[in-house]
């Protein structure tokens, strides 16, 4: 099993940044791709960012130019460093690591940005 902790979401005003880490334990061999997925209010789950292990990005257009996603293999945590936030940013932002070609998902953590 792997277990995913997830940390920094809050309350923040536009314009304003907050940084998100989530940290993979457990049963971890390696891990391909991590990422971060949101979710608003009466919305569906969509990607934010995605980094495989190679290093390669991809992020969602609404999002470009603004946040950025790292990880640290030797500590197994992928970051997203969020900047220039919106209200429409607004979500419960939740962690997604592929190990093995196995889905793992973190408990979410909520960003609001408030107008």
């Amino acid at each position: 099993q792997v277990q995913l902790v997830e940390s920094g979401g809050g309350l923040v005003q536009a314009g304003g940044s907050l940084t998100l880490s989530c940290a993979a334990s457990g049963s971890i061999f390696s891990i391909n791709a991590m990422g971060w997925y949101r979710q608003a209010p009466g919305k569906q789950r969509e990607l934010v960012a995605r980094i495989t292990s190679g290093g390669s990005t991809n992020y969602a257009d609404s999002v470009k130019g603004r946040f950025t996603i790292s990880r640290n293999n030797a500590k197994n945590t992928v970051y997203l460093q969020m900047n220039s936030l919106k209200p429409e940013d607004t979500g419960t932002y939740y962690c997604n690591v592929d190990v093995r070609r196995v889905n793992y998902w973190g408990q979410g953590t909520q960003v609001t940005v408030s107008s």
